[in-house]
């Protein structure tokens, strides 16, 4: 039997189109939602009832993962998760995304159903919804599969941002370092590797909301660490707070199959994305209580205190090695493997 395949009509709007959309997008999403005017009413756009308190907080961003589908995870599950994680650690309740999704002429439907899943299992995750959306389809060798475009909505009664750090303040990390760029890179067929290491890609939210109530406006800053990894992550937030963040390399958590696979391919491990971890800044007063409350949630249980924030050298990221020696840990300049997010 010949699987079924998006077609150029699929994204021109007719009745084809109408036809995909009410038997893979609205029986999924259509029903999460009691907005007033949600997607099952297929407007030019969504109308939302928000809390009456809080700042609404918002961020965008498209997805391009190679492969599509990973050890861990899809395309939809980062998709879903790392907008639902930029508002997380903005301090923000995920209330809606939106999904454009740019589809290549010949993608399997039942690909695209596995995808849409993935998507849904991490919004019900956080208990958000899809409140609008849009499909265009690029002819056969125009795209290499699937493009998604997410924009997330969220809501914060204390929004936190990644700069606002004193010296002395405890840098946190909430698991193992490394694990979706290297998991990615074992994916992929040119490397020929067998490895049982899998993405990290989650939502995290149910986790950090946890730590927002034991660490209160103790934590001072948090950010996701994905593009460029650990190391890209503390140098914007040094640079943007003008102090020095030091760390100890012995208490960085990291698998042991992403050190020797980081090791095998000479792609240091601080340097690649993760999908389900956060790094939070806290008031040294407040770290502990931070810190047991991220362990106490499944996604943390490996999360540790990491180093502290200091006026030694304003703006840099320092690493105190393991055999007692301390070195500069730069910006990368560029991400040493694209397409993983």
């Amino acid at each position: 039997m010949t699987e079924r395949r998006i077609t150029s009509m699929h994204g021109a709007g007719g009745e084809v189109m109408g036809k995909l959309l009410s038997e893979l997008i609205l029986p999924r999403f259509a029903g999460q939602s009691e907005q007033p005017l949600g997607l099952s009413a297929l407007d030019d756009g969504a109308i939302l009832d928000l809390p009456s308190t809080g700042r609404i907080v918002m961020t965008t961003d498209s997805h391009i993962v190679k492969p599509i589908f990973f050890p861990g995870g899809d395309i939809g599950t980062l998709a879903a998760a790392g907008t639902l994680n930029d508002l997380a650690v903005m301090g923000a309740r995920p209330i809606a995304l939106t999904l454009a999704a740019v589809i290549e002429e010949g993608f399997l439907f039942s690909d695209l159903e596995i995808i849409l899943d993935s998507l849904l299992a991490q919004l019900n995750r956080v208990g958000a919804t899809i409140c609008c959306g849009d499909t265009k389809v690029m002819p056969a060798g125009e795209l290499d599969g699937i493009v998604l475009n997410t924009t997330g909505i969220g809501v914060s009664e204390h929004p936190v941002s990644d700069a606002a750090i004193c010296p002395g303040d405890r840098i946190l990390v909430s698991g193992t370092i490394g694990d979706h760029g290297m998991a990615l890179l074992a994916a992929r067929s040119d490397f020929h590797l067998d490895t049982l290491l899998e993405s990290d890609v989650i939502a995290i939210w149910p986790m950090i909301e946890r730590a927002l109530l034991a660490g209160g406006a103790g934590i001072r800053a948090m950010k996701d660490p994905t593009r460029g990894g650990l190391a890209a992550a503390l140098n914007e937030m040094a640079r943007k707070a003008g102090v020095s963040l030091e760390l100890d390399e012995a208490a960085i958590p990291a698998r042991d199959e992403v050190r020797g696979l980081s090791e095998l391919l000479g792609i240091s491990h601080l340097e690649v994305a993760n999908e389900g971890k956060a790094i939070l800044v806290v008031d040294p007063a407040k770290a502990g209580d931070v810190l047991e409350a991220l362990r106490s949630h499944p996604s943390g249980r490996c999360a540790a205190i990491i180093g502290e924030a200091t006026r030694e050298y304003p703006g840099r990221v320092i690493v105190g090695t393991e055999v007692g020696g301390r070195r500069f840990l730069d910006m990368p300049l560029g991400d040493p493997v694209p397409r993983i997010c």
